[in-house]
């Protein structure tokens, strides 16, 4: 599957009904409205205005659409939900060009506008909605005759794995698993799913088995004696760019945690990753970048005022740079101004600062207080490494440890790690793994309650504790 040329095909479809409805909109206007206004028929002319709105409008939709994250998952489209998220979206679009482009029209009577604004809407509704319909049906149909799926791997090897695999492999309409293999939780040679999938060894290796196989679906099909076991794997699967879904139980089924999205399905618990509307994801990246092009540039002058006294206060590099773990596990270098002296690591082992570490030099000292030891890392957010607000990334060699008492630190990889974060506002600089334990609910409280305005509080915060010098 071709991800970014089945998003093309959604970007080409959304610029062609957008640029058919406003060409069919002005002709409508010049046709119609102008003439009731004018007392007489209008000659039909596309003049320079007409061709603007034709380069300008179809684009702003195209960025409107991606601000909505529609195209972030072009294969997984559900026809009703689409349905709904484009009446929507043609409702509030329409609404913005109405304002800033037709309401300064000089009409013949307020009715006018209303058959501006119902006319634009309907065209732009219907041949939107129109295409992506004609998109997601034709994916829909590769997906239900298994021309298309999504590599899955199952966990669990018995009666219950054994039922869902009948149940999903014998549907007349397939609901896009592809089916990689197993994986086992106990130690028994007997596998009943052997004879069905490839045995892909044990659920301690899924990390390495989702990165081989390329498995983008989780199914946990365990027995009802192994559920202890749910919580170490999904704490596995949190920095996995995946899908997990859960076999339920009748008592989750009353509860109502099971929602169907197929009518053709098995009925399944999908563990969500999606933190944040996809919405607010793009505007908290677009946040980002315009911060921090605004910070490097505004703030260049202090930029060579501490790197100069970085410089005088000890020999050694302006910046310290090592590596640490980012978005789904993956290493990156952070960038810091060098607080410490040279070679402080120079026995080769990570170590934490304290409060009157001596390795840490007078102008570090106060670096670290006011926080601008992290000015830096701007760069790290531009190169979409890190975002302004996340939990703190920290070394391998720490999250070792950490994971062997607080298993659930995984779930930080779910998210991008920020230059600043909750746990860093209330708890500020660790000096141990104990404390980092500590400060890690804070972090695991951000990720719960993320959103934009969380994040503009935890930033103030920050700024706060700049402009005190207040940090720990």
């Amino acid at each position: 599957m071709n991800r970014k040329l089945q998003a093309l095909k959604y970007i080409i479809a959304d610029l062609s009904a957008s640029s058919i409805a406003w060409c069919l909109f002005y002709i409508f206007r010049k046709l119609y409205l102008e003439p009731q206004k004018f007392g007489h028929e209008v000659e039909l002319e596309f003049n320079q205005y007409f061709f603007i709105g034709l380069a300008v409008v179809p684009l702003s939709w195209l960025a409107f659409y991606a601000l909505t994250g529609f195209y972030r998952k072009p294969y997984r489209k559900s026809r009703l939900k689409e349905l709904g998220q484009t009446i929507l979206t043609s409702l509030v679009g329409v609404t913005i060009i109405f304002f800033a482009l037709l309401l300064d029209d000089e009409i013949a009577s307020y009715k006018s506008y209303y058959r501006s604004f119902s006319t634009l809407f309907a065209l732009h509704f219907i041949f939107t909605f129109l295409l992506r319909f004609i998109l997601s049906t034709i994916t829909a149909h590769k997906i239900h005759t298994r021309k298309i799926g999504f590599n899955t791997v199952v966990v669990g090897s018995n009666e219950n794995a054994m039922n869902l695999y009948k149940e999903l492999d014998g549907m007349r309409k397939s609901s896009g698993f592809k089916f990689e293999g197993f994986l086992h939780l106990n130690g028994d040679l007997d596998h009943l799913l052997s004879g069905h999938l490839p045995h892909l060894g044990s659920a301690k290796n899924i990390q390495n088995v989702i990165k081989e196989k390329q498995i983008e679906e989780v199914i946990l099909a365990i027995e009802s004696s192994e559920h202890n076991e749910i919580d170490k794997i999904v704490n596995q699967l949190q920095g996995e760019n995946v899908a997990v879904k859960i076999i339920p139980d009748m008592y989750d089924i009353l509860a109502g945690q099971v929602k169907m999205s197929s009518i053709f399905g098995a009925p399944l618990i999908e563990i969500r990753h999606e933190i944040m509307p996809g919405w607010q994801q793009i505007l908290k990246r677009v946040i980002d970048v315009a911060v921090s092009i605004m910070v490097m540039t505004i703030f260049s002058p202090l930029y060579l005022v501490l790197a100069l006294g970085v410089k005088l206060s000890s020999k050694g590099a302006l910046i310290y740079s090592h590596e640490r773990i980012g978005l789904h596990g993956k290493p990156f270098n952070i960038y810091k101004f060098r607080t410490m002296y040279e070679d402080a690591e120079k026995e080769g082992r990570p170590a934490l600062s304290s409060k009157d570490d001596p390795r840490i030099t007078p102008v570090g000292r106060f670096l670290r207080k006011t926080r601008l030891d992290e000015l830096p890392q701007f760069f790290n957010v531009l190169t979409n490494e890190m975002s302004i607000v996340g939990p703190r990334p920290e070394r391998q060699f720490f999250i070792r440890q950490i994971i062997e008492k607080a298993p659930h630190y995984t779930h930080l990889h779910k998210v991008r790690p920020g230059i600043t974060s909750w746990g860093q506002v209330k708890y500020g600089y660790a000096e141990n793994v104990e404390q980092m334990i500590e400060r890690l609910k804070y972090d695991i409280l951000y990720i719960e309650n993320m959103s934009l305005f969380v994040d503009f509080k935890i930033m103030i915060y920050t700024i706060l504790t700049v402009l005190r010098g207040s940090g720990k």
